[in-house]
């Protein structure tokens, strides 16, 4: 009996720990413009040496490609293996192999692969990219990843804003939870509903060659591995340690900073882009060469609020009521001219 009781009490209390309800009723709105334009303006001054870090580095579509090449050869070794072996192999190998071409994709979107001179050359080599994902989505997410960076928290422009029905819907913390684990999901739908743009003939391109892919791998590999392909891709965007940084980039964990970087270990798997705060002020350095622009302009991110864990980042988000879908700076739209 005594056991009884002490296991419904611990019941009790995670029933009522799951179900606590968020302490934010609205976003952060603020009246001024996002800081990294100014940033970048006040750094350039001070550093004008910055500069010289500008472009690409030569050596990221080699590692691009290897990776490719990398979930190619598994698709051949997870031929007929169990549903319980692709979802392990997945989880820990394959999808962190998928989310990190998602960044290279998202490298790729600031022509980061061949420079400026070359977007058609960027364009293709995104969409090469894009094969192990098995979802098309490099063209898409260069347009809205734009609209980004150019309106960032601008109600109703900036697509990586949550909606205010994400906000109201997921307001517990097992609705962050859930939140969370659907997080491809509503990353891919919400630019969609928000604002939705006329598809280019580079996003047909994109969702032609890959459904081609997809075909190839179903016909020759089997149904199996193409589970293994999308389900990597999945997962681990959704309650995966890798996944950490969506939340970490822009949700706000201390009062009046609008973005944060992350200087831990799993920058490697990333292409550095836990340098976040430093995208933002230079989005045409390469992530490789991020790490060279904080020691070159310490003063202007030693002292900024930073993230030493995206896993810490993961349970806060979900736990802590301070922090939810609501936690995001928000600035009213300053129209698409601006």
């Amino acid at each position: 009996m005594t056991d009884y009781i002490h296991y419904t009490k611990i019941s009790s209390k995670i029933e009522c720990a799951m179900g606590q309800r968020v302490s934010r009723i609205d976003f952060e709105w603020t009246y001024s413009d996002e800081p990294h334009t100014s940033r970048r303006k006040a750094m350039l001054a001070k550093y004008p040496q910055i500069k010289k870090l500008f472009g690409i580095d030569p050596m990221f579509k080699y590692v691009v490609t290897l990776m490719v090449l990398t979930q190619f050869l598994m698709c051949y070794i997870m031929i007929g293996k169990s549903w319980s072996m692709i979802l392990l192999v997945a989880y820990c190998f394959g999808g962190v192999i998928n989310h990190s071409l998602s960044l290279a994709i998202h490298e790729i979107s600031h022509n980061l692969a061949f420079g400026h001179a070359y977007p058609t050359a960027n364009r293709w080599f995104g969409i090469f990219a894009n094969l192990p994902l098995g979802v098309p989505m490099f063209m898409s997410f260069k347009i809205y990843h734009r609209e980004h960076h150019k309106y960032l928290g601008q109600d109703t422009l900036d697509p990586d804003l949550p909606t205010l029905m994400e906000a109201k819907l997921f307001s517990t913390t097992f609705g962050k939870f859930c939140w969370v684990c659907l997080q491809p999901l509503f990353y891919a739908i919400r630019p969609l509903i928000v604002r939705p743009l006329k598809p280019t003939q580079m996003e047909y391109a994109n969702v032609f060659v890959q459904l081609v892919f997809n075909a190839i791998v179903t016909q020759y590999c089997g149904w199996h591995v193409m589970f293994y392909l999308v389900i990597g891709t999945l997962l681990t965007m959704g309650f995966h340690p890798i996944a950490g940084h969506f939340i970490a980039e822009h949700y706000m964990f201390a009062k009046g900073f609008e973005t944060y970087s992350y200087y831990g270990p799993l920058n490697v798997l990333t292409f550095n882009v836990g340098y976040h705060n430093e995208h933002h002020d230079f989005p045409y350095i390469a992530g490789s060469r991020l790490p060279q622009l904080k020691v070159i302009a310490p003063d202007f991110y030693e002292n900024m609020p930073q993230h030493s864990s995206w896993i810490r980042v993961l349970y806060d988000f979900i736990t802590d009521p301070a922090v939810g879908p609501y936690a995001r700076h928000k600035r009213k739209a300053m129209g698409l001219d601006s």
